[in-house]
């Protein structure tokens, strides 16, 4: 089945840049969206970005400042986070949509943590 797999996490200044890495196993990186979701502490959920044949998708807390990428020979897709802010500390999962109703499966999440 389709398993995924953060990396890439850690904790940084303001200021800061890190990229996420999910890699995927049991199906192809091109062939299903993935996206990238964060829940920040005492908070929601949230979308922050997606790929899939359609294109990008960004939230726009993030626009303009996150990429999405997506590299098929390695089956992962990368979230470059450029220009960190506090807020934008979170645990970050990333997630398939294989046509269900919802997003899934799921990746463990990968922690960043933004100091000012």
């Amino acid at each position: 089945q389709v398993q995924l797999v953060e990396s890439g996490g850690g904790s940084v200044q303001a200021g800061d840049s890190l990229t996420l890495t999910c890699t995927v196993s049991g199906g192809a990186v091109n062939t299903f969206p993935i996206g990238w979701f964060r829940q920040g502490p005492g908070k929601s959920r949230e979308f922050v970005a997606s790929i899939s044949y359609r294109g990008s998708f960004y939230a726009d807390s993030v626009k303009g400042r996150f990429t999405i990428s997506r590299d098929n020979t390695k089956n992962a897709v990368y979230l470059q986070m450029p220009l960190l802010k506090p807020e934008d500390t979170a645990v970050y999962q990333c997630a398939a949509d294989l046509g269900g109703e919802k997003w899934g499966p799921w990746g463990q999440g990968t922690q960043v943590t933004v100091s000012s």
